[in-house]
């Protein structure tokens, strides 16, 4: 069956907001986490289930317990309802946590994952109403010391508002002389 412009037009809609949500978690960016879902979502990330802003409360308390976290979106399947504002979304995730022990080694939390979503277009704006996060499998991992955060050249993300994301779009290039 041919998709017609409207679901293609959807189907991209849908995956930015996947893209956004992964970048508001990874940068803790909350307000444009919570963009990603109509208020009256449920999210249901296992151990933090609830309305979108129990949801982000949560992931406020949780994330600042990491060093850093990157959410790499692989597999994406969109199937948007002929004539319809609703769609489901399945996307596969790698989702890494790196978390930084008072000895000053690490470990590595990283999560096979499939975001499973209901998606509605409200008003014009295709947003999650509904989300679960199925595990597929997890994998702990030991960091040394001294190499959980930066350990080398070139420039290292942050979470404080100053990654490279915040600031492209008016960097110079240096004087050349």
């Amino acid at each position: 069956m041919a998709l017609t412009i409207d679901q293609l037009l959807a189907r991209q809609e849908i995956a930015d907001v996947i893209h956004r949500y992964a970048r508001g978690i990874d940068r803790m960016d909350f307000d444009l986490v919570r963009s990603c879902y109509h208020p009256d979502a449920y999210d249901d990330h296992g151990s933090m289930k609830g309305d979108v802003d129990t949801f982000v409360a949560g992931a406020e308390r949780f994330l600042p317990h990491y060093v850093t976290t990157m959410h790499f979106m692989g597999n994406m399947l969109i199937e948007v309802e002929p004539d319809a504002d609703v769609a489901r979304a399945e996307t596969y995730a790698v989702a890494y946590h790196r978390e930084e022990l008072a000895d000053g080694s690490g470990r590595d939390d990283i999560w096979g994952i499939r975001y499973v979503d209901r998606f509605e277009r409200r008003d014009g704006a295709w947003r999650i109403a509904h989300r679960v996060v199925a595990q597929e499998w997890r994998r702990v991992e030991p960091v040394p010391v001294g190499r959980v955060r930066g350990g080398g050249p070139g420039l290292w993300g942050t979470r404080d508002g100053n990654d490279v994301i915040d600031w492209i779009m008016t960097a110079q290039a240096p004087a050349t002389t």
